[in-house]
Parts: structure tokens; sequence; C-alpha cells
């Protein structure tokens, strides 16, 4: 619980920033400069992974040039039981929750459960809950996507999560998602709770990033929009936001 407890610890003086990098979509070298520059921005730990073209050699290539170019963690971020790293310093052990496909619920953690203790990964358990739109993790992961306004439902599938003894819940609007988690629905699950509640999909403005913080997320994921945005000062400003350093 070496990684788990210092994100724990800093979630303790307010919301983190996960940067999540999708091996797929660029070369080592270019996740390496990708680093640098959120580094720079203040992001505070890197997620690794993607819902397509996943390998355990673009997996590891990806975390070690991270690693290399920005000294900051990287995180496991699972899409496929047929692909596992060596080189992370962590792994987010999910369930899709509101999967229809009990192989997303835990059927194939299952499988690599064995792989993952010979590794000797460090395992941060975490409720993954899809919420309206979802985009392709809703359709790759086989979820019933909770309704946009659907407050109640999300609140008991966090709760839920948490009487299991997932360590963190990740509300999942999806990547490139139109409109992110409502406000409403992360206070209510961050009221519900007593876990840290994690929000990504769709955040790409200062403006999102600050509502996802004011409203209780302890950590806010940015994924497409760090992959394409070329402006610094654009990164610097919704990172910022979401911790809450800009004010």
């Amino acid at each position: 619980m070496i990684l788990e407890k210092t994100l724990l610890d800093k979630m303790k003086k307010g919301t983190v920033h996960f940067a999540l990098i999708d091996p797929e979509n660029q070369t080592y070298e270019e996740a390496g400069r990708l680093a640098v520059r959120m580094k720079e921005a203040g992001t505070d730990a890197f997620m690794i992974g993607g819902s397509t073209g996943i390998t355990s050699e673009n997996l590891d290539g990806t975390a070690v040039a991270i690693k290399k170019s920005s000294g900051l963690p990287t995180i496991y971020f699972p899409s496929s039981p047929k692909a596992l790293p060596t080189k992370v310093d962590a792994m987010f052990f999910m369930s899709i929750v509101n999967s229809i496909d009990p192989n997303f619920i835990i059927g194939y953690h299952a499988k690599v459960a064995p792989v993952v203790k010979k590794y000797k990964l460090e395992c941060i358990s975490m409720g993954y809950i899809i919420i309206e739109p979802g985009m392709k993790v809703a359709k790759m992961g086989k979820a019933k996507p909770i309704g946009h306004n659907d407050i109640e439902l999300a609140v008991g599938y966090a709760m839920a999560c948490e009487y299991f003894g997932m360590h963190m819940v990740y509300l999942e609007a999806g990547s490139g998602a139109d409109s992110p988690v409502s406000p409403e629905m992360i206070a209510a699950v961050k009221k519900a709770v007593n876990i840290p509640v994690i929000v990504g999909g769709g955040i790409r403005t200062p403006e999102a990033a600050a509502i996802a913080r004011k409203a209780g997320a302890d950590a806010i994921v940015t994924g497409t929009f760090v992959e394409k945005c070329n402006d610094d000062g654009i990164l610097k400003k919704v990172v910022a936001a979401a911790k809450g350093t800009g004010e």
C-alpha cells in the first residue's frame, strides 16, 4: 500500500489530479515529453491504459518513459486480462460494477489475480461506476450506464462498493464525453461514502475541473484532453482548477 497511502495522504490535503495516457495514442518518446509537460502543469500521478490496442509491452514502455522523464508515479488502468505490465508502481484492481457481464465484475480478475501476486504489483481496489454517456468504455465493458440524473442509483452503487471493501470509487462519464458527471451526483456520492471519489470523463476546461472539485471529487482524471491539448497554459489552468491551486 505504498502508493495508495501516498495518494490518500495527498487527498487529505485536497483534490489530486491524474493524467490518463493511452499507450496506443503516442510513441514512448512522445509519452515522455507529455509526462514532462504534465509534471510542470502540476499533475500528481499518471494512469496508463486504454480501451483498445493495449499490450504488456506498450504499457511497460510507456510507464518507463513516463517515470524516466517525470519521476512521477504510474498506475495501470486495466482494460484487458491479456495485458499486464510489470513496470508500473501500482494498478487499479477495479470492478466495472454496473457491467452486465460477470467477467468485468470479477471473472477476469480471478484469472489475473495469481499473476498479479506473482509480479508483486501493488493493487488499489476500486469500484468503477460508468455514468451516461459512457462512451467507448461502456461498450467495451458491457456496462449499463447510470443515467446522468439518476443520483440515487449512483449513490447506491458507490455505497455497495464501500460495503464490499473497495478502497475507492470512480465515477466515469467516458473518454471524450460531451458532458461530465454532474456536480449534484458527485456531491451526493461523496456525502454517502467514506472512501475517495474519483471523477473522470468530459473534463476539459478549468471551469469543469473546478466544478467537480467543489462538488467533492477527491481525484480528477483528464485523458483525451491531456493528449490533444497543445497549449501548456491551458493544461496548467485545468490542473490548477482541479487541485484548487489557481484560486
